[in-house]
């Protein structure tokens, strides 16, 4: 399929109420050129918007969406926030311990379940459980360099259908040019879309049983004093 000769792309403005940064908007641009996505940038900096975007035009599209977490419990965070954006209705679950609404157009589930949907349809084909899905995000990612589960992650890239466009999401991968080069040669024409802006800046504390503490000083150069105070040794 050519998503690029689709006429129903989703005004990013329409959907979003707020101006969009740069890394959010070249990644819709990559998306709606019919391009999947992989998308590193910090903790907090909207990665998860992309993502979104790819719903939203699916919607429109009368397609369908999976969105696939590591964990459980993400998963099941990730149906309530979906559940009060995009309708209770819109929203299913899959993991090892529930199936809620499993036809619905909006499917969260862990990778590993994506995974086992894939294995009994041939490398390339699109079977039963894969009908009408446009796209699927591929949240915190950076699992693929998990040495137990790694590679749950890339057998589900390697086996996904090239007509599905895929959004992987993550905020510490470190080899990022690798793996869309990767994804390039496996599964289809990817961009790579990075932004290193950290809108929440990160603040270092040191604890211990008397309190929370500032790891550095004022202008952040040094240790903070009190802290090395506190270290010394009593003669």
């Amino acid at each position: 399929m050519n998503y690029s000769a689709l006429s129903s792309e989703v005004d990013p403005s329409s959907v979003f109420p707020f101006e969009l940064d740069k890394f959010q908007l070249d990644a819709i641009a990559s998306l709606n050129a019919g391009r999947s996505v992989v998308v590193c940038a910090p903790t907090g900096s909207g990665k998860t918007l992309v993502g979104e975007y790819g719903i939203y035009r699916a919607l429109a599209r009368g397609k369908r969406v999976f969105y696939t977490t590591p964990l459980k419990a993400l998963s099941n965070q990730k149906l309530r926030d979906f559940r009060e954006k995009f309708g209770f209705d819109a929203v299913g679950l899959l993991t090892g311990d529930a199936s809620i609404n499993r036809d619905a157009p909006i499917v969260v589930m862990t990778t590993e379940i994506f995974r086992n949907m894939l294995y009994g349809t041939p490398i390339g084909q699109v079977g039963i459980s894969l009908t009408d899905v446009e796209a699927v995000v591929l949240d915190e990612c950076h699992y693929m360099n998990d040495r137990q589960r790694g590679t749950v992650w890339e057998e589900s890239i390697i086996y996904c259908p090239r007509e599905i466009q895929l959004i992987a999401l993550s905020a510490t991968v470190a080899n990022s040019e690798q793996l869309t080069d990767w994804l390039n040669q496996v599964h289809g024409p990817t961009d790579l879309i990075y932004s290193d802006f950290r809108p929440v800046p990160l603040e270092f504390h040191f604890g211990n049983l008397k309190g929370v503490f500032p790891l550095l000083n004022d202008d952040k150069t040094q240790i903070n004093p009190r802290l090395l105070k506190r270290g010394k040794k009593k003669s």
